[in-house]
């Protein structure tokens, strides 16, 4: 490689690592899926960030330390707790990638049992440094069969976790009644109606099913579009939800998922001024949104947005469209605000005469609006 080739590399920004992250509460078998997962050659390049050595069944795996925090394992993954905060861990993984003093392609990340998962999405969406180096590929989340349903009464932690899943994996149905189980996963539908739900007892939870699941999958030329947002799933359980009696003192009965769709383009400042107003006035109430829209100003290249409650990902624009459909579509999950609170705003701005197109220069320092060359990665 010549000298001038080397200079264009060092300044050409590193493609961005997948984070995915393992959530569920406390005894929901986390650590036993894990274990498993870490005799699983499919994460030989993964960076696996747990909490403590000691809760992982590592002696049969263990080849070398690295440090005190940090070995290698046969299947060549790499694990290490997480001490202190999260932002220190994750920086000095990649400084330990960027001096090849290890190696790895993609990070999984679990979470303690009664951990919120939105604070640590933000870290990832929202942290100056580490939003250029990672992209969240994914949330898993673990669910108990047998105690499933009492830890959703009594913890909105676990409804929260369950609801922003992109993965729900179902443990211990092996242990629990066909009746317990069935009733279990029509409540996990009701709450997150797009998530691929895998039974663990039967095998189903692995690597290949729960990695790659967010929009952007490198062995992929154009992103799944349809399979990230799911929209006809929530359209599915709208037009089912109300035949369902809901105890109004049940966490997840605060708790809405729907989807918003506009037939033609939309004017950039338009769509950032509802998504500014949705974020200011109740960004504690969205949990989740993700959507890919249709600009006014550049209708051949759609526009994915991405958000968790008052944090939006820098969008990322896509090459072109996966499909003929170029609708605007937008998915929310949303706790103690209404699908019509929502709705009648979007309406209205779309209703509203466009607002005059700021400057270019303005646009680029926004993050909801898609210009000034971003990424091409969700």
């Amino acid at each position: 490689m010549s000298d001038a080739d080397r200079s264009a590399a060092r300044r050409t920004p590193p493609v961005p690592i997948p984070l995915t992250l393992l959530t569920g509460f406390l005894g929901a078998g986390k650590t036993t899926l894990l274990n498993r997962l870490l005799k699983d050659p499919a994460l030989s390049d993964t960076a696996v960030i747990i909490n403590e050595f000691g809760e992982v069944s590592l002696d049969h795996l263990l080849v070398d330390y690295i440090g005190d925090n940090m070995v290698v394992l046969q299947s060549g993954c790499l694990c290490c707790t997480l001490r202190g905060d999260l932002v220190d861990g994750l920086e000095k993984l990649l400084r330990d990638l960027d001096n090849g003093r290890v190696k790895f392609s993609r990070v999984l990340l679990e979470t303690t049992g009664l951990a919120d998962p939105a604070p640590v999405l933000h870290t990832a969406m929202a942290h100056p440094y580490l939003v250029k180096r990672f992209r969240l590929d994914g949330v898993v989340t673990v669910v108990d069969a047998v105690n499933g349903e009492a830890t959703l009464d009594a913890h909105p932690e676990a409804v929260k976790q369950a609801a922003v899943a992109d993965r729900l994996v179902v443990s211990k149905t092996d242990l629990a009644g066909l009746g317990a189980t069935a009733h279990l996963l029509e409540r996990l539908r009701r709450l997150n109606p797009a998530a691929g739900v895998l039974d663990a007892a039967k095998g189903e939870a692995t690597a290949d099913r729960l990695l790659n699941c967010g929009l952007y999958d490198p062995a992929r030329k154009i992103p799944d579009v349809r399979k990230w947002l799911a929209a006809e799933a929530y359209a599915d359980a709208h037009s089912h939800g109300h035949h369902h009696h809901h105890d109004v003192n049940r966490h997840d009965d605060h708790i809405v998922s729907f989807v918003l769709t506009a037939d033609k383009p939309i004017p950039a400042g338009t769509l950032d001024m509802f998504l500014e107003l949705l974020r200011v006035n109740y960004g504690a109430r969205l949990l989740r949104m993700k959507g890919i829209v249709n600009f006014t100003e550049m209708p051949d290249t759609p526009v994915v947005v991405h958000g968790v409650q008052h944090v939006f990902h820098p969008t990322a624009q896509l090459e072109r469209w996966p499909d003929d459909d170029r609708r605007t579509r937008l998915v929310f999950i949303t706790k103690d605000l209404p699908e019509r609170t929502v709705r009648e705003l979007f309406e209205a701005f779309l209703g509203a005469a466009a607002p005059d197109r700021p400057d270019r220069a303005a646009l680029t320092d926004n993050p909801l609006v898609p210009f000034g060359g971003s990424d091409s990665r969700a």
